[in-house]
Order: C-alpha cells, then sequence, then structure tokens
C-alpha cells in the first residue's frame, strides 16, 4: 500500500519464508534495493531471521550488517575468531559479513533484526527507538521502520487523513523527503539509507 507521501506499508503476513542452506533457521525479507535483488548483487537488504539451531551464519562478501536481537535469550557468537555475547534485546550490533561467524543458542531460538549493506555503496544507520519519535528523511535518503515490540503509528501531517497503523513486524518504506511522527507502543526499528559519505 502506497500513500499520498510515498510511504509504502509492507506487512508481515505478506511475506514470504526461505529455509537457510544449512538448515538451522528461517529468514524472511522484509524488503531490499534494488527490489527484488539476489544475495550477489543487493545494495542493501533487511530481514527477520528465526534461528532455530546452533551453526555458522552465510557469508557475505563485501557486506556489512547490523543485527539486532528481537525475540529471545541470545547467541554466544564468533566472529572472524573474536567471541560476542549478543544477549541483549533490542541492541543493534554490527560486524562485518564478511568474515566468518559462527552461532550458538544461549537458551532456544531467537528471532534477529537483519540489516545488510554493500560496503563503500551504501551508508545505513539502525536506531531502536520507543514513544513519540520524529522521523524525518532527505532527500536521497530511505527510511525503513519495522515495529519490533508491541505496534507502532506512523502520524500524517494534519488533514492528510487516517495515521498508518503497523503490527509487530509491519514496516514502512519511505524515500524522502518526508517529515513524519512515529508513535509506539512498544519498541521500533528505525534503519536509515544513504549515499556513502564522501
Amino acid at each position: 500500500m502506497n500513500t499520498a507521501d510515498g510511504v509504502r506499508i509492507l506487512r508481515a503476513a505478506d511475506r514470504r519464508s526461505a529455509v537457510w542452506k544449512n538448515g538451522g533457521g528461517v529468514t524472511r525479507e522484509v524488503a531490499a534495493r534494488p527490489e527484488g535483488a539476489g544475495a550477489e548483487d543487493f545494495a542493501w537488504r533487511v530481514s527477520l531471521a528465526e534461528v532455530a539451531a546452533d551453526g555458522p551464519f552465510s557469508v557475505f562478501p563485501g557486506i556489512d550488517r547490523t543485527l539486532t536481537l528481537a525475540e529471545g535469550a541470545g547467541m554466544d557468537l564468533v566472529v572472524g575468531g573474536a567471541r560476542r555475547l549478543v544477549d541483549e534485546r533490542f541492541t543493534p550490533q554490527h560486524f562485518p559479513g564478511d568474515e566468518p561467524t559462527d552461532c550458538r543458542l544461549l537458551d532456544g531460538p531467537v528471532v534477529n533484526f537483519n540489516v545488510m549493506y554493500r560496503r563503500g555503496a551504501v551508508r545505513a544507520g539502525t536506531a531502536v527507538v520507543r514513544g513519540c519519535v520524529a522521523l524525518a528523511a532527505r532527500p536521497g535518503e530511505t527510511l525503513l521502520v519495522v515495529a519490533l515490540d508491541g505496534s507502532a503509528v506512523l502520524e500524517r501531517p494534519a488533514g492528510a487523513g487516517a495515521p498508518e497503523e503497523l503490527a509487530p513486524y509491519d514496516a514502512a518504506l519511505a524515500v524522502g523527503p518526508l517529515r513524519r511522527l512515529l508513535r509506539t507502543t512498544g519498541r521500533a526499528a528505525v534503519v536509515r539509507f544513504g549515499p556513502p559519505h564522501p
């Protein structure tokens, strides 16, 4: 669903699931650019991954990634030989996607919010917010909002109609310029994509 100011609502119920090659989890793509791009040619890709078993993560050459634990007790990762404990929900963790990464679940399955972007070609920042937050995107920037915990509402400008409501794991995608107000009952991820720094 597209709105007058270019906000596109992406419902969680419409996503397809893909089983990992190693069978250790399931991934559901939220959005990618170019749209329909595969693992070898995306500029950026955002997904929700259900990790059900210990094992290695896929390696993505030339890709940086930000992982946010959305559900579960967490993971003990070894990234490029260095241990990294991911046991705090809603805290973005940044690491290179081309480093070999092994995962051990701390206490059962988890759901991770994943942002991957091509190094040197795209700039990306992920924040997890709650409450009432003013959103703004400049021309050339793209914003992706995903309700991670509870629901969220994107207010429209006065007189522009009813707000868009996001159920858990629903998303809103918009290209700047944009100004909106985001209200959450829990937490939402706000991902900002733009051209690389000169």
